[in-house]
């Protein structure tokens, strides 16, 4: 079984170019930016960013042209694809491009500013946090509804919600 998966959330280098080949099917391009920030052990922000070449296909490559701008906050799903070439000079040339299979726009800069939240929200102290229980693979487990919502599950005829079990051999997946 083979795999050519790739996910990236990113910021646009450059507006999308829209073109269209011989038969009339649109292809665009644009560039776009992630990057992975991280302290040292001198305890100093550190920057590193990778650029990266998407091209986008049929009705998905119109709406990129018509929305996305330099800057603007993506999420792509796509497949690499490496291509070669020989230059003028005689050169072999490479290229690694994603191949968008599906984007989603991130907000636009405006929408963001105008999300601030109030200054009556944020003195709001935050819940206490919640233990999830660890679950043993090798072990049986049992379900715990909460408490107050036994009353609300509707029982069957002849099944006695506290005597079920799950055998985790029993799952498809």
């Amino acid at each position: 079984m083979y795999l050519n998966k790739v996910f990236l959330i990113g910021n646009l280098t450059r507006d999308v170019t829209l073109r269209s080949t011989p038969s009339g099917q649109p292809v665009a391009d644009f560039g776009l930016a992630t990057s992975l920030i991280w302290t040292n052990q001198l305890g100093q922000k550190q920057q590193e960013t990778e650029f990266h070449q998407i091209i986008v296909w049929g009705k998905m490559a119109e709406l990129c042209s018509q929305y996305l701008t330099k800057g603007r906050l993506v999420f792509v799903e796509g497949r690499i694809r490496t291509r070669s070439w020989v230059d003028q000079n005689g050169m072999k040339r490479y290229r690694t491009e994603i191949i968008a299979e599906n984007i989603k726009f991130g907000p636009r800069k405006e929408a963001v500013e105008t999300l601030k939240i109030p200054e009556e929200l944020e003195s709001i102290p935050e819940e206490e946090s919640i233990e999830i229980p660890k679950v043993n693979l090798d072990e049986e487990a049992t379900v715990f509804p909460a408490e107050d919502s036994l009353e609300n599950i509707p029982s069957e005829e002849g099944v006695n919600p506290d005597e079920e079990n799950i055998d985790f051999e029993d799952i498809p997946f």
